[in-house]
């Protein structure tokens, strides 16, 4: 079972959307938390209000596709909280670029930002979880990566989520001896404004920050109606597997059936053709 009471947390992504629902529920749950985000006075309004709530929090510039920043990162809040025992690498990025139009830019941006910064993040606090003999990692990963075929017009989105489940299931077959327990959460719908504000986060190299509102296809959510729940739906649901040492979180469990139909059918059934190519 994981302490989240007396504990200190870091949350990346932590000044909008999800990550400012886990922020501020961390805090309600007695965490001391630090809020980094790439844009900082996201961050410090997150961290204004937990403190003006009475919690305790703290604000910090963080752009995890710049491993040397999550690093900045960890020493800041390391100086001000102390060790850290609960590390939730949350910020991400979307895209729903089609796939016959998918740009370098793009697939860098999604890979870099999506599955190559919750890597950085965990590997960057995970010796300090080992030497402490506990922690716990999370990942906002997706439902996407988990059903691929969920949302069409997503595959360098749905592609680098799909990773960060794999790395993180693996991974934990080698820190758990360390104490260190894993929990991927995959998010199958919650309103987080990355419509308006997802330009807002893209890095210079990969473009450069805009205001431009992202265009979502059509096919991406035709015949598909997602029921989009808000951060704070999901923040408690969230703590409580972390607190259980779930290995996964969902939040949608209408979801069960599209998860049958990709994995109990196609999946099932490509296992028995194998069972019959060997008969033979």
């Amino acid at each position: 079972m994981t302490e989240i009471t007396g504990s200190a947390a870091v949350v990346t992504g932590g000044g909008s959307g999800i990550g400012m629902g886990l922020a501020k529920e961390l805090a309600r749950q007695g965490a001391a938390v630090a809020v980094a985000d790439i844009l900082p006075d996201n961050a410090r309004k997150v961290a204004d209000e937990i403190n003006d709530a009475g919690g305790t929090a703290i604000a910090i510039h963080c752009d995890v596709s710049d491993r040397s920043s999550i690093e900045q990162m960890k020493a800041e809040a390391v100086a001000e909280l102390g060790t850290i025992q609960l590390v939730f690498a949350n910020a991400g990025a979307t895209s729903f670029m089609p796939v016959t139009e998918l740009s370098e830019s793009e697939l860098d941006w999604m890979t870099e930002v999506n599955f190559k910064g919750v890597v950085w993040t965990f590997l960057t606090f995970l010796p300090d979880m080992i030497h402490a003999g506990g922690g716990h990692l999370v990942a906002t990963a997706s439902m996407a990566g988990l059903i691929p075929t969920l949302v069409p017009v997503h595959t360098a989105y749905a592609g680098a989520k799909m990773g960060v489940i794999g790395f993180v299931r693996s991974m934990q077959l080698e820190v758990e001896e360390h104490g260190v327990s894993c929990t991927i959460y995959c998010p199958g719908g919650v309103l987080n404004g990355m419509r308006d504000h997802n330009a807002k986060y893209r890095p210079a190299r990969f473009g450069g920050p805009s205001d431009e509102q992202m265009q979502i296809p059509k096919a991406s959510f035709q015949g598909n109606r997602l029921r989009f729940l808000t951060p704070d739906d999901v923040a408690p649901m969230v703590l409580q597997a972390v607190r259980d040492d779930r290995p996964f979180v969902f939040d949608h469990s209408e979801q069960r059936q599209q998860f049958r139909e990709l994995y109990a059918d196609v999946v099932e059934s490509c296992f028995d053709d194998t069972e019959r190519w060997e008969a033979r």
